[in-house]
């Protein structure tokens, strides 16, 4: 019914940047809040950021004042800009999006596969 598509993934050396993407699809109604989790090897899956439809944004701290978020609206996309990127910053990146679909009452969760992000020091 839904599917939720990253892109944008990659290798790149401490302090480089990159941009992922993330694109929403399906009997979508609307999309109450879309965000970004991370997963280390051996560790816990976290939040990294995450944007209500008001555009409204929540960040974990270690990635303040480097990542920000955004989101289309119309084209049912997240955004995550990811600037002076460092080692700590790999992971597998995850979307989310809580989402009502069409003729349904209460939102869902959903979630992308992930895109591989591989910083080098």
């Amino acid at each position: 019914q839904v599917q939720l598509v990253e892109s944008g993934g990659g290798l790149v050396q401490a302090g480089g940047s990159l941009r992922l993407s993330c694109a929403a699809s399906g009997s979508i109604f609307s999309i109450v809040v879309m965000g970004w989790y991370r997963q280390a090897p051996g560790k816990q899956r976290e939040l990294v950021a995450n944007i209500t439809s008001g555009s409204s944004t929540n960040y974990i701290d270690s990635v303040k004042g480097r990542f920000t978020i955004s989101r289309d609206n119309a084209k049912n996309t997240v955004y995550l800009q990811m600037n002076n990127l460092k080692p700590e910053d790999t992971a597998v990146y995850y979307c989310k999006a809580r989402i009502y679909l069409s003729g349904t009452d209460y939102p869902a969760n959903y979630w992308g596969r992930g895109t591989q992000v591989t910083v080098s020091s």
